[in-house]
């Protein structure tokens, strides 16, 4: 199985991009790990929580995965709730549920220096 992270995200515009299966996507998310594959409401996502040192690490690790989704043209929903609890949640919005570009970007995410900003250092 290829490494997810030398992959690059592909156009979400792309007229043959469809949702995968969860049975396709059981198979990618052993590669992500840290990442859970949640349905809300028919619709396949990948999350991951993760509790930061402080209100402004958690604005830190934002502009980190910003830069990441930016540079791969796929964009996560990031929620920041009280002031150390981060969400990520990942999910191809232009089809309603979860592709490759999904588990590509979580890999990469895991991939980020990021330790300095968590309390606790993410399971690998």
């Amino acid at each position: 199985m290829l490494d997810l992270t030398i992959k690059k995200c592909v156009p979400c515009n792309l007229k043959d991009l469809r949702p995968m299966s969860e049975e396709e996507a059981n198979v990618l998310i052993p590669q992500v790990a840290g990442w859970n594959m949640v349905n809300e409401g028919g619709v396949l996502k990948l999350n991951q929580s993760l509790k930061v040192k402080s209100f402004t690490k958690g604005l830190e690790l934002f502009q980190l995965v910003a830069e990441l989704a930016e540079a791969e043209g796929h964009h996560p929903d990031l929620h920041l709730v009280g002031w150390n609890n981060v969400t990520i949640e990942i999910w191809t919005h232009a089809v309603g549920g979860l592709t490759e570009n999904d588990f590509i970007l979580a890999a990469k995410i895991n991939k980020l220096k990021m330790h300095h900003l968590l309390r606790h250092r993410p399971t690998p």
